[in-house]
């Protein structure tokens, strides 16, 4: 649903919102609202770095795929993928935001260190 003060925006896992206008991408909502999504082409589908998923029962809250969204994604798309460069909002919508893989290699290895399974943490 589209309010006219906005729509809301909510990435997870970290549930933070953003309420922007319609037409905006979802990696201008996701610099609103404080997220990191990684992109090197600096929004232009270039380099498939800011792919997100977005729950199939939410995908009108984003403007449907153009045709060079699809065929960089493929079959992505029939399971929730875009380009948060590409996808603009539509209406109220969750985002889930892959973690960044140095993160991810950082948790593990933390979280390993903790079970006491690693004597060093590198």
């Amino acid at each position: 649903m589209i309010s006219q003060k906005g729509s809301t925006v909510v990435f997870q896992p970290e549930g933070r919102r953003a309420v922007v206008n319609r037409g905006v991408t979802l990696l201008e909502a996701a610099r609103k609202a404080g997220v990191t999504i990684a992109t090197r082409c600096g929004g232009k589908a270039g380099c498939l770095m800011c792919k997100v998923t977005i729950d199939p029962e939410q995908a009108e809250g984003v403007r449907p795929p153009s045709e060079a969204e699809r065929r960089k994604l493929g079959s992505g798309i029939g399971q929730g993928q875009r380009l948060a460069c590409q996808a603009a909002v539509w209406g109220d919508v969750t985002v889930n935001v892959p973690e960044d893989p140095f993160k991810a290699a950082v948790r593990r290895k933390l979280e390993a260190a903790r079970r006491g399974e690693e004597d060093e943490l590198w």
